[in-house]
């Protein structure tokens, strides 16, 4: 009886070896060198799972022109005031070193060996911004 079970159990491991076989790997996506048939089958696939749509209207175009027109007339006058607050400020020979304060925002202004220093600190928020001028 032991002999018969024995058997049986090397018979089920002969079988089983005997119809092995190797795994391989091939690619699908053909950028990762499968099949350049598959790659319409791909494209249309992601297409179909694609849940973000773009939007197509621009804001520039949606605004009128008396819209854009007032947009840009505020711009040069803005243009205008900071030109003119500048050269009240610091004349005609331009940055010179020292601390200003206009409204809100006070400005320090130093040399350093990156160049002219320029640092912005806007007192009411705490936002800072920096620029540097190169030599």
């Amino acid at each position: 009886m032991k002999s018969l079970v024995i058997t049986a159990i090397l018979a089920l491991f002969a079988y089983s070896g005997g119809t092995a076989q190797d795994l391989v790997y091939r690619p699908k996506n053909p950028a990762f060198g499968g099949d350049t048939f598959n790659y319409q089958w791909l494209l249309s696939s992601a297409e179909a799972q694609n849940t973000f749509t773009e939007d197509t209207s621009s804001d520039r175009n949606q605004r009128s022109d008396l819209d854009r027109f007032t947009e840009g007339l505020n711009n040069q006058l803005l243009s205008q005031i900071s030109r003119t607050l500048f050269n009240e400020q610091f004349g005609q020979d331009g940055l010179t070193e020292g601390t200003f304060s206009f409204g809100t925002l006070f400005i320090e202004i130093f040399p350093s060996g990156e160049g002219l220093v320029i640092n912005i600190l806007d007192t009411n928020t705490g936002d800072q911004s920096q620029v540097i001028i190169p030599n």
